[in-house]
């Protein structure tokens, strides 16, 4: 297993790491912007357009968290043979994972409503810092979802290619069993063929003892 493989097991395993990751971003360009002064952008614009900005990304996380839902209903709707080994050996990770991000999606929204109450003119309680921590538990929680969705969707995928058990099998068989366009079976089984010369004195004849029967009133 490389290294990159076993940094992604690792990842997927713990759900807490998202928030260390997402403590460490944050406090490390705290630190830069006290240190050098700069980087501050949210500090460039007035305090409307930073309470605007926390309303619509609330509203973006919580419409991007819903996509959670579509692996759950992959996960449920599944029933190949690697679905169930998964449901079998994995069933509380996929749990944890899904819950994490729910619970992502609730925080992170708070937090934005928090931030857009907390904002004043001059910012005196921080409040962008407090936006800047959501955002970054939701990027990170967004690749959480996409690597989910990912694995989900290729274990679905691979299921159903799967031929299906005496498939292959089965249709040459109907194959060489299936009588011939040139062919018909009769009642005995016997093939007998079916061309011109047999099917129009078939159908002159049905023609004349129709039209007889007609004649002498034996049909209405």
């Amino acid at each position: 297993m490389s290294v990159r493989e076993s940094l992604v097991d690792r990842w997927s395993e713990a759900v807490w790491w998202d928030y260390a990751i997402a403590l460490l971003l944050v406090s490390g360009h705290v630190v830069a912007v006290r240190a050098s002064g700069r980087g501050d952008w949210l500090s460039w614009i007035d305090s409307e357009q930073r309470v605007s900005l926390y309303g619509t990304a609330a509203g973006v996380v919580s419409a991007i968290g819903g996509l959670s839902s579509i692996a759950i209903s992959i996960y449920l709707s599944s029933n190949g043979e690697r679905i169930r080994a998964v449901r079998r050996h994995y069933q509380d990770e996929l749990r944890r994972n899904w819950k994490a991000l729910l619970v992502a999606t609730a925080l992170v929204c708070m937090g934005c409503l928090v931030a857009q109450g907390l904002d004043d003119k001059a910012d005196s309680h921080s409040a962008r810092f407090l936006f800047e921590a959501s955002m970054s538990l939701a990027f990170i929680r967004f690749l959480r979802m996409l690597w989910l969705l990912d694995r989900m969707m290729a274990i679905n995928d691979r299921d159903q290619s799967d031929p299906q058990p005496g498939g292959a099998a089965v249709r040459p068989r109907l194959a060489a069993t299936a009588p011939q366009p040139d062919s018909i079976r009769t009642d005995r089984g016997d093939p007998g063929p079916i061309g011109r010369e047999t099917i129009w004195p078939v159908l002159a004849a049905t023609a004349f003892v129709g039209e007889t029967a007609v004649e002498r009133g034996w049909v209405g």
